[in-house]
C-alpha cells in the first residue's frame, strides 16, 4: 500500500476538529454529569439527602439516555441540536448529541466513586459538624478524586470513540473523513491512516489519565 491518496493537511485538519469535538463535549459532559452523579449518590437511600422520587427519576432518565446507542441519539436529538447550535452537521452539530451521550455515562461513574468513599469518613466529617455541602466539597470530591479522574479519563476514551461514530451523519473529524473516502470511495489507505490516529490519541488520554490517577492516588 503506497499510501498516494492520503492528503496530509485534510488529516491534521481532521485530527484538530476531532480534538475540538471531544474536548469541548467532554467539558460540558463533566459539568452536566458531575453535579447529576453527586445529587444521584446523595439522593440514595441512605445517604445526606435521601429522597427516593428525586433518586429514581433521575436514575431513569440517565438509564434511558444510556441505552439508546449513539447513532440513533444523534438522529433522535437532531431537531433539539439544530435549537442549540444553528446546525446538525460539522463539529458545532455534532457537541450536543455527544454531550448527551456522555454525560449520564459520566454521572453513573460519579456516583460509583463516590460509593466507594469510606462510610467512616463521612460519619466523622457529621461528627465534627460539618453541613452536608461542606461534606460533599471537602470530603466525597476530596476521597473520590482519583475515581473522578479516572471516570473521566473513561469518559474522553469513549467520546473518541462517539466523535468517530459521528461521520455517519457528516459529523466532521476523522471518523467522516473515514467514511467518505475509507468506506465509501474504497481509500483503504485513508482508513488506515484515521484508525492508526485515534488509536494513538486514545493511548495518549489513556496514559494521561492513568499518570494523574497514581499521581493524586499519593497524595
Amino acid at each position: 500500500m503506497d499510501f498516494s491518496n492520503i492528503d496530509w493537511s485534510s488529516i491534521w485538519r481532521e485530527t484538530l476538529h476531532t480534538l475540538e469535538m471531544v474536548g469541548m463535549s467532554a467539558l460540558f459532559a463533566v459539568l452536566v454529569g458531575l453535579p447529576v452523579g453527586i445529587l444521584l449518590f446523595l439522593t440514595a437511600r441512605g445517604h445526606l439527602l435521601q429522597n427516593t422520587a428525586v433518586y429514581s427519576v433521575l436514575s431513569i432518565v440517565v438509564n434511558i439516555l444510556r441505552s439508546v446507542p449513539f447513532i440513533i441519539l444523534m438522529i433522535l436529538v437532531m431537531p433539539l441540536t439544530k435549537d442549540i447550535v444553528g446546525t446538525t452537521i460539522g463539529v458545532k452539530g455534532t457537541i450536543p448529541p455527544l454531550v448527551f451521550a456522555a454525560a449520564p455515562f459520566f454521572a453513573r461513574l460519579v456516583e460509583t466513586s463516590l460509593r466507594e468513599v469510606d462510610r467512616g469518613v463521612i460519619e466523622a466529617a457529621q461528627a465534627m459538624g460539618a453541613g452536608k455541602w461542606q461534606i460533599v466539597r471537602r470530603v466525597l470530591l476530596a476521597e473520590s478524586r482519583p475515581g473522578l479522574i479516572a471516570g473521566i479519563t473513561i469518559t474522553i476514551v469513549n467520546l473518541v470513540s462517539y466523535s468517530a461514530m459521528s461521520g455517519v451523519i457528516g459529523g466532521g473529524g476523522l471518523g467522516d473523513l473515514a467514511i467518505r473516502y475509507g468506506y465509501n470511495r474504497f481509500q483503504f489507505d485513508v482508513m488506515i491512516v484515521t484508525v492508526v490516529i485515534l488509536i494513538i490519541i486514545v493511548q495518549v488520554l489513556q496514559i494521561i489519565g492513568d499518570r494523574l490517577v497514581i499521581y493524586f492516588s499519593r497524595k
